[in-house]
């Protein structure tokens, strides 16, 4: 996946001042992806801090002291702008509408843009969750329900796109934002339990992601997917081997 590219740090350095944009983010962190999948549909310039979650950091990283300081959680998504910050993907997301106005991702009208609010809450409610328990279930029956439940939010989404091509107007708005960091790991997640058949819409709704600037920028490789399956694959086994060293109770 591509990140910050050298044009884009040099264009925001040649503005200098308040308008900087910096990223803290990574590309495993389905958060991170969707506020990197808004800045390069938007292409906004911005330089990109790699801060790996947590639980993916290598011995020894060092976590940048601004990050530290500037995030509540400590937590990515971090974005900068001048001398704000912002945490968390949906208020990231839509500062970044307020602060820039090229090629918006919400409705300039009020209904517009509380429509697409609304849908992209719920896809950050009702997908996300059962996505994440595909890859970080241990136990069969819970990664098979996930794996229903993620099938049948998809299916539910599905039907915004009954008389259109995007969720939530005519072209791409913060809807694809959120839902295309599933979009981008469902191989990796078929790897590792995730059984479901996409509808024909939600599956051609995906193509026309891929197909979008920000949907290349954000989509995964294939060593990515193999980084990211491998990784879970070894947190099951550690999981497991914790449980078998339990006794019986």
């Amino acid at each position: 996946m591509s990140t910050s590219s050298t044009s884009a740090t040099e264009r925001a350095g040649e503005r200098g001042g308040p308008n900087d944009v910096t990223l803290f983010g990574h590309w495993i962190c389905p958060y991170s992806v969707r506020v990197s999948f808004a800045l390069a549909q938007r292409e906004i310039a911005h330089d990109l801090v790699d801060v790996p979650p947590t639980a993916a950091r290598p011995k020894g990283f060092v976590v940048p002291e601004e990050f530290v300081a500037h995030s509540p959680k400590g937590e990515i998504p971090l974005v900068r702008i001048g001398t704000e910050y912002r945490a968390d993907s949906l208020p990231i997301l839509e500062w970044l509408e307020d602060s820039r106005s090229a090629s918006p991702l919400l409705p300039g009208d009020a209904v517009g843009r509380a429509r697409v609010l609304e849908r992209a809450t719920w896809i950050d409610r009702e997908v996300f969750p059962p996505m994440i328990g595909v890859y970080y279930g241990t136990r069969t029956d819970a990664i098979e329900r996930s794996s229903a439940a993620l099938t049948a939010a998809l299916g539910r989404m599905g039907q915004w796109l009954h008389d259109g091509s995007w969720l939530a107007g005519s072209g791409p708005t913060l809807a694809e934002a959120v839902v295309v960091p599933v979009y981008a790991r469902l191989e990796g997640l078929a790897a590792l339990g995730f059984t479901g058949h996409l509808d024909h819409r939600v599956a051609d709704h995906l193509e026309r992601c891929r197909d979008l600037s920000g949907g290349s920028a954000v989509w995964w490789t294939a060593t990515q997917t193999d980084e990211f399956v491998h990784r879970f694959e070894r947190y099951r086994a550690i999981v497991a081997g914790s449980t078998s060293d339990q006794p019986d109770e």
